[in-house]
């Protein structure tokens, strides 16, 4: 797998080898022990699959602390815009954001540390987004924040009048207005 950095250190862009010939192609999709060597130990605990149509925005979200995930996505069918953000308060991205387009022909991933907030935008008429997180899902951490908080600056390359929100996610707070669970210095892994 090749590591292709962003603008914020901790978020990676993994890019496995794809071997194609005229049957298709293969790839390995998830190497525990290349993912370690190259990235991080930790342990994935729960693979999640979503279906969602053009304009969904889902996000963005994240879980408080001690249920706080690291994620590692990818999109099986169609086209996102994959966005995370940096809500470790004191780090000298906070508040900045990383937007990686995912689809099923660069089979690229997208590695979220634990300490961002995570979300993504459908671009095609339908995509299949796939996620590893390394703690299990707590309804009583969840929280999120605004998709389209204006200190964020979030380009999500969709018309504002084809977004299709939850009720949840049409109700989050900005940022600023967040619970602040995750500072620079504190632990999370």
């Amino acid at each position: 797998m090749k590591l292709i950095p962003t603008s914020i250190p901790d978020v990676l862009i993994i890019e496995p080898r794809v071997f194609g010939d005229q049957r298709g192609y293969f790839f390995e999709s998830y190497s525990e022990r290349e993912f370690e060597s190259a990235v991080l130990k930790t342990t994935f605990v729960q693979d999640n699959e979503s279906m969602s149509g053009y304009g969904v925005v889902r996000g963005l979200h994240y879980q408080r602390m001690p249920h706080t995930q690291s994620k590692l996505v990818s999109v099986a069918r169609g086209r996102v815009l994959d966005v995370a953000v940096d809500i470790r308060r004191g780090s000298p991205t906070y508040g900045q954001h990383v937007a990686v387009e995912l689809n099923d022909e660069n089979h690229r991933r997208l590695f979220i540390p634990r300490g961002f907030a995570h979300g993504f935008a459908v671009l095609s008429p339908q995509a299949v987004f796939q996620y590893k997180c390394d703690n299990y899902y707590a309804p009583e951490s969840e929280s999120g924040i605004a998709w389209d908080d204006p200190e964020l600056g979030i380009d999500w390359r969709l018309p504002a009048a084809d977004v299709i929100l939850s009720e949840k996610d049409r109700c989050r707070c900005t940022l600023a207005e967040a619970e602040a669970d995750f500072h620079i210095n504190t632990p999370l892994y």
